[in-house]
């Protein structure tokens, strides 16, 4: 476990820091509305914009996102698998942990750029429409979730939002050169 008060000059975090959820939440469980999560995202998000700007902001949620795909790969996935046993196995752990109903609409091998939805999506499904994007967490956990089953450093991008009126979060991926 870390010390979240000391500087950090790099990654502390490791999966063995959400410690052991299901014996600490005996009666709880594991569980909790999505308006708790997001009361905790979206404040975080707002204080870290007073305080750095909106650039910034996004990047720390991108970085902590991918930080978070990378220990959530390798901890939770068979990266052993091929593509399309990979990518179901995938989609059916989204739903499993109710991150949200996950689909590829294209992957192209010899590029590795690929187009993927989300709908139902834990970070913004419901929101109002503002006509922004806000799902960066999102787009850096699937760059790291990428990046560890191909080895190559993803960037990826939302391009369509529930935030900008469209029903699904759509993200375009693209190895980062």
């Amino acid at each position: 476990m870390f010390n979240i008060f000391e500087e950090l000059d790099e990654n502390k975090f490791s999966w063995d820091s959400i410690g052991d959820v299901i014996n600490g939440r005996k009666n709880l469980g594991e569980e909790m509305p999505i308006f708790v999560y997001r009361l905790f995202q979206f404040t975080i998000k707002d204080e870290l914009a007073k305080r750095y700007g909106n650039e910034t902001t996004v990047d720390i949620f991108r970085n902590a996102g991918k930080l978070s795909g990378i220990e959530f790969a390798n901890h939770m996935l068979d990266l052993d698998l091929e593509f399309d046993e990979f990518v179901a196995q995938l989609q059916q752990i989204f739903e499993d942990v109710k991150i949200g109903i996950l689909r590829i609409e294209k992957f192209n091998m010899e590029t590795g750029q690929a187009t993927l939805t989300i709908g139902e999506d834990l970070d913004c499904s419901g929101l109002p429409i503002t006509g922004e994007t806000v799902c960066n967490y999102d787009e850096g956990f699937l760059a790291g979730i990428l990046q560890v089953y191909t080895k190559k450093d993803y960037i990826v991008t939302e391009v369509d939002c529930w935030a900008t009126g469209s029903r699904v979060c759509r993200f375009e991926a693209k190895v980062q050169s």
